[in-house]
C-alpha cells in the first residue's frame, strides 16, 4: 500500500504557521516512505471562501517548497457525491430524517443545561413514527448507542471514546448541503487517503468519521493528531503571537528553509540536532516520533535559526529571495551574477533577507543621506586631511588596478604618509559608499560599486565632510 497523505485547509483565512506545520508533517511523512501528498481545499463554506485566499494558500505552500503531488482538489466539486452517500445511509436505515425545529432544539439544550448535562441532540426523531410531510428536515446519522470507538493514534497513542458521548450528527442540512464530517469521510475515501495527519483540535471529529467509514463499508485510514502550537505565554497560538500568513514571514525576511526547520522542531526532534535541510528532514522524520505536548512558538529562536541558515547557504540558494526583496524595494531586474557577488559580504552581518536587501541597496542607488550615528562617530576634523589625501590617491588608481591589490596599495601609501589607521580612514569610505558604517569589506564594496561611481560618491562625502568640519569650526 502506497501512503497517501492529505493537507486540507479551508480557504477562509491565510495559511498560517500552524497549518504550514501540518502541511510540512504530511509532506515529510509521505516523502519519507515514497508516498503521495494531496492538497484538498475544503471550500464548502461558500460565504467565507474566496479565490484570493486559495491563491494565498497555494503561494504559501509553494514558497515553503511543499507543493502537493496532486491537487488542489476542491471539496465543493463533490457535493453531489457527498449527498448521494448520505442518502445511501438513509436508505440502509443507518440515518434518519430529523424534523426538530430550531425552537425545539433550543428548548432541549436549555433543559439539559438546567440539569447540568452536556448539551446534545437526544435522538427524539430517531424512532419518530409519524413524521410531518411538509416540514423541513435534516438527515442525521444513527450513532451506535453502546460500545466505544477505539483507534491507535500515531501521535497520541490508543484513544477510546464512548459512543454515549456522541450524539447523532447531521449529515445533510435542511437546505440539502452536506456537513463537514460527511464530506471529509467521502473525500478521504474517494481520494484513497491512507494517513490523516492533522491538528489535535480535530480529535473530537475522528470518532464520528470512523463511524461513517464503517457504516459505508470503507477502510478507516490511520490517524495522527499532532499537538497545537502555543505562544510563549502558554496560550493557543494567535495573531498576537505571530500566527499570521506564512507569506508575512517571507516579507519579514525569513527563509523558507529556516521556517521549515523551525516548524519541524515544534514537537519532533532527532537527538540534539537543531539545524536540518529538507533532505535531512525527509530522511529522518517519522510522525510516530512526534511528541504529545504542545509546542511553544518562539520568534526569537526562529530569528536565530534564520541567521544560521543565511550563513550556511551558498549565494545560489539565497539569490532568489534577495532578488525578490530588492525588487520590492524598487530595484528593477537585478543581475543574478552581480547578486551572487554581493551576497558573501553580507551573510555574516544580517539575520534576515530583508536586512540583507536593505543593506544591499547602496549597490544599486547612491545614498542620499548618511546615518547620523555613523557621521557623529567617524567624520571628525582630525581625519579629514587623511580622507582627502586618500581620495586624491584613489584617483590615480586606474581601472585595471581597481582590485584588492591596487586598492590596498593606495590605502597603505596614504596611511604611511598621514599616520592614519585603517579603522579611522576606512569608515568614512564605507559611509561614502553605503551611507552607513555597517557594510561589507571596504575593498569589496569599492570594486563592486565600480571605480567611476565609487570616486563620485567619495567626492560627495568629501564636500559633506568639509562643510561639517568648517561649519563646526566657524
Amino acid at each position: 500500500m502506497v501512503m497517501r497523505t492529505r493537507f486540507a485547509p479551508s480557504p477562509t483565512g491565510f495559511l498560517h504557521v500552524g497549518g504550514a506545520r501540518t502541511a510540512l508533517f504530511c509532506h515529510l511523512q509521505a516523502r519519507h516512505v515514497g508516498g503521495t501528498t494531496v492538497l484538498r481545499i475544503e471550500d464548502t463554506d461558500r460565504e467565507r471562501s474566496n479565490q484570493a485566499l486559495v491563491d494565498a494558500i497555494l503561494d504559501g505552500l509553494h514558497w515553503l517548497g511543499l507543493d502537493p503531488d496532486e491537487g488542489p482538489l476542491f471539496q465543493s466539486d463533490h457535493t453531489q457525491r457527498h449527498t448521494d452517500m448520505a442518502l445511501k445511509l438513509l436508505e440502509e436505515g443507518k440515518a434518519y430524517k430529523c424534523y426538530c425545529t430550531k425552537q425545539e432544539l433550543d428548548d432541549m439544550r436549555a433543559a439539559q443545561q438546567a440539569r447540568k448535562e452536556k448539551p446534545r441532540y437526544d435522538g427524539r426523531c430517531r424512532h419518530r413514527s409519524e413524521p410531518p410531510s411538509d416540514q423541513p428536515y435534516v438527515i442525521r446519522f444513527k450513532t451506535p448507542l453502546e460500545g466505544e470507538v477505539v483507534w491507535p493514534d500515531m501521535v497520541q497513542g490508543t484513544i477510546h471514546i464512548a459512543n454515549k458521548e456522541l450524539d447523532d450528527l447531521i449529515l445533510l442540512r435542511s437546505d440539502g448541503s452536506p456537513t463537514y464530517n460527511l464530506a471529509v469521510v467521502v473525500d478521504d475515501h474517494d481520494m484513497e487517503i491512507t494517513h490523516v495527519i492533522r491538528g489535535e483540535d480535530h480529535t473530537s471529529n475522528t470518532p464520528r468519521q470512523i463511524h461513517l467509514f464503517q457504516a459505508l463499508g470503507w477502510d478507516v485510514p490511520s490517524y495522527a493528531h499532532i499537538p497545537l502550537l502555543h505562544g510563549e505565554d502558554g496560550s493557543k497560538l494567535s495573531k498576537r503571537h505571530g500566527a499570521v500568513s506564512v507569506l508575512q514571514f517571507r516579507e519579514e525576511g525569513f527563509l523558507a528553509s529556516a521556517l521549515n526547520n523551525y516548524l519541524v522542531r515544534m514537537g519532533w526532534s532527532h537527538g540534539e540536532k537543531e539545524e536540518f535541510t529538507m533532505d535531512e528532514m525527509v530522511a529522518l522524520f517519522d510522525v510516530n516520533n512526534v511528541g504529545r505536548s504542545a509546542a511553544i512558538f518562539n520568534t526569537s529562536k526562529l530569528l536565530w535559526l534564520n541567521g544560521v541558515h543565511i550563513r550556511q547557504s551558498g549565494p545560489e540558494q539565497l539569490r532568489g529571495e534577495l532578488m525578490w526583496h530588492l525588487q520590492r524595494l524598487g530595484v528593477d531586474n537585478p543581475n543574478p551574477n552581480f547578486i551572487d557577488q554581493i551576497i558573501p559580504g553580507m551573510q555574516e552581518r544580517v539575520k534576515t533577507m530583508l536586512e540583507m536587501a536593505q543593506m544591499a541597496m547602496f549597490y544599486f542607488k547612491a545614498p542620499t543621506e548618511y546615518a547620523e550615528t555613523a557621521v557623529a562617530k567617524h567624520l571628525h576634523a582630525d581625519i579629514l586631511p587623511a580622507y582627502a589625501a586618500l581620495l586624491e590617491k584613489l584617483h590615480t588608481v586606474t581601472a585595471d588596478e581597481w582590485d584588492n591589490g591596487g586598492l590596498e596599495r593606495a590605502f597603505k601609501v596614504v596611511m604611511a604618509e598621514t599616520g592614519a589607521k585603517m579603522g579611522k580612514i576606512g569608515q568614512p569610505v564605507r559611509i561614502a559608499i553605503s551611507g552607513s558604517d555597517i557594510a561589507p569589506g571596504i575593498y569589496d564594496i569599492l570594486q563592486l560599486v565600480g571605480r567611476h561611481e565609487s570616486l563620485r560618491r567619495l567626492e560627495v562625502l568629501l564636500s559633506f565632510f568639509q562643510q561639517r568640519v568648517h561649519g563646526a569650526n566657524g
